[in-house]
């Protein structure tokens, strides 16, 4: 499947830029008004730009690197010119340093070394510059009992999130009852940064989702955790996460600040999640895309080797003909065959075969003790 950014130039001269897994099926939504939001009362719509994508967040990263750029960029995306694209990315303080050095007579060539090679293609060279994927952060909006807090804080380091910031706290910051309740996670309730509301708390963000499970008198994009998940991966800039308090989750003007609503399916006659449940839903998602790992209790040793198990089998089967286990000899081809497979479902180790070597060693020769 192949995805789709794309630019429309609206009837008022802005642009609108999206994306999608079927360009056709989309134009002709937003053509004829099917699509409620900004092109809905901009028609007549033009086509101007496109490009296809291999993967969905590639056409998103897109998407959100192009909606930023100036308009002056957007038209030379649309025209084609690469050179003003790549001039009108060059921060201002450079450009205008890069003038003076041609005003003085000293070439991009010169002392200063040769010009950086321009790249092929504008959109992915500029992706590839992006900064590195943030980390979420998590905005515990109104939060009621401390021990709620702590648990969320246990459920976000679990899943390598660190950044809490809570907003208007019940009963006030800090909270003695956090801390127990976190198990362990102090780091995250020790940073944890306070709010009076939640526009100052999500001021620095660029993407800001809400989790809810209630209609609410707003109209939003509505995404899963997991797909909430794939879009901060592939976004620049930072990301929050809200969530309500426990009794009555967030308020119509709390998810009204927000870009997109983040829920679950959930038992319709029973949708109640915990503070703590609600963000480690989150918080496992956004992990899925990590370098998390589980590290075992103890070091997995390697297989035992085919000489090792041909060994092990060949003692028991030694055993059971000795002691005429194979009857009817006209059966002894079957049975055997299916001792070995039985015998070489497990993935034995080589101190299991030993062991089981010793068993049957031992059965073979007892050697009853005092």
């Amino acid at each position: 499947m192949s995805f789709a950014t794309y630019m429309l130039r609206c009837s008022d001269g802005s642009f609108y830029v999206g994306h999608t897994d079927d360009l056709e099926t989309r134009i002709a939504q937003h053509h004829a008004g099917a699509l409620p939001g900004y092109t809905h009362d901009r028609r007549p719509l033009e086509l101007v730009w496109r490009e296809s994508f291999g993967s969905r967040d590639e056409a998103l990263s897109a998407e959100r690197q192009i909606k930023g750029w100036s308009r002056a960029k957007k038209e030379a995306l649309i025209r084609g010119d690469w050179d003003a694209v790549s001039a009108a990315a060059i921060p201002p303080a450079e450009r205008e340093a890069r003038a003076l050095r041609l005003r003085s007579g000293r070439t991009e060539g010169g002392d200063d070394g040769p010009p950086p090679p321009e790249p092929p293609h504008p959109v992915r060279a500029e992706r590839s510059r992006s900064t590195a994927t943030q980390p979420p952060l998590i905005v515990l909006v109104r939060p009621q009992l401390g021990q709620n807090i702590g648990k969320a804080a246990r459920a976000m380091l679990n899943f390598g999130l660190t950044e809490l910031r809570i907003v208007a706290p019940r009963d006030g910051w800090p909270n003695p009852e956090a801390a127990p309740a976190a198990s362990g996670a102090d780091r995250v309730l020790d940073e944890a940064r306070i709010f009076d509301s939640v526009a100052e708390a999500v001021a620095d963000c660029s993407h800001v989702y809400a989790t809810t499970v209630r209609r609410r008198g707003v109209t939003k994009p509505v995404v899963t955790p997991e797909a909430a998940a794939a879009e901060i991966h592939a976004a620049t800039g930072r990301s929050a996460i809200l969530f309500g308090p426990e009794r009555a989750g967030l308020e119509t003007d709390d998810v009204a600040l927000a870009r997109k609503i983040v829920t679950v399916p959930i038992n319709p006659e029973f949708g109640s999640l915990n503070l703590a449940q609600a963000v480690i839903l989150v918080a496992y998602e956004w992990s899925k895309r990590q370098a998390l790992v589980q590290p075992s209790m103890t070091d997995i040793e390697p297989p035992a080797s085919q000489f090792e198990l041909d060994g092990m089998i060949a003692q028991l089967d030694a055993m059971l003909d000795a002691a005429g286990y194979f009857f009817p000899p006209d059966r002894r081809v079957t049975t055997t065959r299916m001792l070995r497979t039985l015998l070489t479902k497990p993935a034995w180790t080589s101190q299991e075969v030993r062991t089981v070597r010793g068993v049957l060693t031992t059965l073979a020769k007892p050697h009853p003790r005092d």
